[in-house]
């Protein structure tokens, strides 16, 4: 890819709608996008919206009316020439119009090219890219908010004073090294343990604080279980709060899994409503109690639901004994509307972290109680975390990487060993975050990050 070039690219998803867009960035995108539409107002107004005509080139016929909006460098997205042409959706005049701008000399951009040019011109860093990313993949308003926070530089603002004082420190420790004859005064060991230590106490959280970002970034699933007719298909109905699995009196109704999105706190939630586990003859069902053991297995969560209007049962035990051991478990004690049976004793030894709601799925009584448990089971420390958050692996190997670095520039300080060997330690502590903000960065780290992103922008 050669910076001067002119890249096109469709900006909206594919498909038909009311309105598509074709951005051009570079040196000549005014330049072509002026010999495509006739402008009803000339001269062109660069920051200004202008109405026009897409004329088709060979014959001269107007095509659509667009609106043509122009940004010249530095003011635009990419940090070059930028012209973005509104029209209607219709994908053929979409794809003509971009095929008309590769005939006067643009090429077709790559997948993520007009941020990564954003990138390379200086109008963002790797952190604020990368939520670009982040917020056009968001399902929930809590994942946008956040990504939006990234890309008005959260993280790169948290993490400047860091750097900075790894430079002040590394500039008096190279300067005293420098100019040793001339007396310059070297940083004392105690200034230095505890400029290590400020740094290294305000990033340990940011990189904890990934586990967090990671279910909000990423989701987890959870999988309803139980035996047949407790109401697994009703209560997951209500935390959809919509009609999603069928319903019935009948036991085994579920013979497949079924799935289903939702939100819960801002947190993308899977759930996986499953058959009933129980011995059964029939080939269907056992097929979907194998697939619920699965299902089971494969889930960050899982939510056993038990008849509370019943007694306690050989099969609740059978299926209490197979998740226990699981992990994150939580039992929800439905058909609380009816007389209830079921004795709290008879669960046994509660797993750790584990805890019991009541609900009605027919009433929605406990419902609110057991979609509170739920975020408390998988995300507990969440209010630990405020301001800057870590949601991209790439960024908490990194900060990890950069503390390792200073525990062993620490741990040098405190043998007074000398300066030089501590500087490589702060030098690693010092590369680790430039790269998470792309100051240093390789080629090949770029191609990986920006491939994921969808063409057009």
């Amino acid at each position: 890819m050669l910076p001067e070039d002119t890249i096109v690219a469709i900006a909206t998803p594919p498909g038909r709608g009311g309105i598509g867009v074709v951005r051009l960035s570079g040196d000549r995108a005014i330049e072509i996008a002026s010999g495509l539409v006739h402008l009803s107002k000339l001269p062109l107004e660069t920051q200004h919206a202008t109405l026009g005509q897409f004329r088709d080139p060979r014959s001269g016929r107007v095509l659509d009316e667009v609106v043509l909006t122009a940004f010249r460098r530095p003011r635009s997205y990419t940090g070059e020439d930028v012209v973005e042409i509104s029209c209607h959706g219709a994908p053929l005049i979409l794809a003509y119009l971009v095929e008309c701008c590769l005939e006067r000399g643009a090429r077709v951009a790559e997948p993520g090219e007009f941020t990564m040019r954003a990138f390379l011109n200086g109008r963002i860093d790797l952190t604020q890219a990368e939520a670009v990313r982040d917020l056009i993949e968001s399902r929930t308003i809590y994942q946008a908010r956040v990504a939006a926070e990234q890309m008005d530089g959260a993280v790169s603002t948290r993490l400047k004073p860091h750097k900075q004082a790894l430079v002040d420190l590394i500039a008096r420790l190279e300067a005293g090294i420098d100019f040793a004859e001339d007396d310059v005064p070297v940083s004392g060991w105690d200034e230095i343990g505890c400029g290590l230590d400020a740094i290294s106490n305000d990033l340990e959280p940011l990189a904890a604080g990934y586990e967090y970002g990671r279910l909000v970034h990423e989701g987890v699933s959870l999988a309803i279980v139980g035996r047949p007719n407790v109401g697994k298909s009703s209560l997951f109905n209500r935390l959809l709060n919509e009609e999603r699995a069928i319903v019935t009196a009948t036991p085994g109704t579920t013979r497949d899994l079924v799935a289903e999105s939702a939100a819960i706190g801002g947190i993308p939630l899977r759930l996986v409503d499953t058959a009933g586990v129980r011995e059964t003859a029939d080939e269907a069902e056992q097929i979907g109690v194998r697939k619920t053991l699965q299902a089971i297995a494969g889930s960050d969560l899982r939510l056993l639901v038990l008849d509370a209007s019943e007694d306690w049962t050989a099969e609740d035990s059978a299926l209490l004994d197979r998740v226990r051991p699981l992990g994150s478990l939580l039992v929800a004690l439905n058909k609380s509307d009816l007389p209830r049976k079921l004795a709290l004793p008879q669960l046994g030894d509660r797993p750790s972290g584990a805890s019991i709601v009541w609900t009605s799925a027919l009433t929605g009584e406990g419902v609110a109680e057991l979609k509170t448990a739920l975020l408390d089971l998988a995300a507990p420390a969440r209010d630990a975390y405020s301001g800057a958050l870590i949601t991209s692996l790439r960024h908490q190997q990194l900060l990890r990487d950069c503390l390792r670095a200073l525990t062993r520039a620490r741990d040098a300080a405190r043998e007074h060993v000398h300066h030089e060997m501590v500087l490589l330690d702060l030098y690693d502590a010092l590369h680790a975050l430039d790269t998470i903000t792309g100051a240093t960065t390789v080629e090949d780290l770029l191609g990986v990050i920006f491939s994921s992103f969808c063409v057009g922008k």
